[in-house]
């Protein structure tokens, strides 16, 4: 009776995201963790919520915040994400993306703490996906580049850990940039012409499908690499179809483009998606549909 009275510790890390804010939602209202959000911003988009702000690439910040709150988890959802930027700016991108998750690691194994790290499917070069945890990596932006690295330090670090390679993240966060569901939807009814590409093939993943994941993860106490997508496989140009067509959208202001028209710094993985049977074996994870996907978004945004 005492010891389920106990609380797991949890340490999320990159709270303010779009991931951190689902994450604090589902485990604030989980009786069994006591919770500690972390960001780089002085403040938390929640009231009420215990939150320290923090830099993770600041290796005696990252120290203080473990020795003291002695968690028995720590989710890392902080990244540099912009994958364009990381080309102009790789000193700051391999600080947060290689540097940061590094200290964390360190000092999760330092207090045994299971260490939860978000990678991304741009490890990948995109000539042959889907992807499953066995295929061969080959980052080809230094976004996916830094990513593969972190992971890297991972390995090193002896400590309990577990890797999580999504793609192309949506959902209902309600603070900060679009999604590209959104983003798509606030285009449209404003009237705006975007230009979506279609040789980019994903299987997007929806963020409370991640959360649900690394739920799993927590309670079947799994390490090792998992890959987190959603249903379907599809080129950005058809899921961009299938949101105008469940918002009722007008699909004419949507033009059809290769990536290369585009001319971003980066390079991006065309033929990418992720395989997600071991999670679906070992995780028992079941992705919704993407028409499920937009009804939960409809519902919970008033879309």
């Amino acid at each position: 009776m005492i010891n389920n009275l106990i609380k797991k510790r949890l340490l999320i890390i990159g709270s303010n995201g779009m991931l951190g804010q689902r994450l604090v939602e589902y485990f604030s209202a989980d009786n069994s963790f006591e919770l500690l959000a972390a960001s780089v911003e002085n403040k938390s988009f929640f009231d009420k919520l215990n939150y320290r702000t923090l830099d993770i690439t600041d290796k005696s910040a990252v120290k203080k915040i473990t020795k003291e709150f002695y968690p028995d988890y720590i989710i890392n959802s902080a990244a540099y994400t912009n994958v364009d930027g990381c080309e102009s700016e790789k000193e700051l991108a391999w600080k947060i993306n290689v540097t940061g998750p590094e200290h964390l690691a360190f000092y999760a194994s330092t207090i045994n703490a299971h260490f939860i790290h978000i990678s991304s499917d741009y490890v990948f070069d995109g000539k042959a996906g889907p992807y499953s945890e066995t295929d061969k990596v080959n980052p080809i932006s230094y976004y996916g580049k830094s990513k593969l690295a972190s992971e890297n330090i991972l390995h090193k670090t002896g400590g309990k850990y577990t890797i999580i390679r999504p793609n192309v993240l949506y959902g209902p966060a309600k603070y900060g940039r679009n999604d590209f569901v959104k983003w798509v939807i606030t285009s449209l009814r404003n009237g705006k012409q975007i230009r979506i590409v279609d040789d980019q093939f994903n299987n997007p993943t929806y963020i409370d499908n991640l959360v649900l994941a690394i739920s799993s993860i927590i309670n079947f106490n799994k390490t090792g690499l998992y890959h987190i997508g959603g249903k379907e496989l599809l080129n950005r140009f058809d899921f961009t179809m299938r949101i105008a067509d469940y918002f009722n959208l007008d699909k004419s202001l949507v033009s059809r483009i290769k990536t290369e028209e585009l001319n971003q710094a980066a390079n991006r993985p065309l033929k990418s998606g992720l395989v997600t049977l071991k999670a679906e074996t070992e995780l028992s994870y079941k992705p919704f549909s993407i028409e499920e996907t937009f009804s939960l978004m409809q519902k919970e945004l008033n879309l």
